[in-house]
């Protein structure tokens, strides 16, 4: 069964907004869809989380690099005329 990633729609959004998935244009329908206040990825998404010190310790010495997995969902919307840009929403796996 294939992994699903919410994400939850900041409040004001209508029905027309922009979706970018790591600064590239999501298509409704193809890429995600909507499900009442969450966006639905039919794929899994997942955000780096912290570095821990010998992570950080090894890669400002460039003994190892960082090639870890950080998505980032951003959507563009309207309120009262005005766009708004609600970057890197949080990820929930379904």
């Amino acid at each position: 069964m294939p992994e699903h990633t919410r994400v939850q729609l900041p409040a004001g959004v209508g029905e027309q907004f922009d979706v970018f998935l790591n600064g590239v244009p999501q298509q409704a329908g193809i890429d995600y869809h909507r499900e009442g206040g969450d966006l639905v990825f039919e794929r899994s998404l997942a955000r780096e989380g912290k570095l821990g010190f010998w992570r950080w310790t090894s890669l400002f010495l460039g003994v190892a690099g960082t090639y870890r997995q950080n998505d980032s969902v951003d959507v563009v919307y309207e309120v009262n005329g005005q766009r708004v840009v609600a970057t890197a929403l949080p990820l929930r796996e379904d």
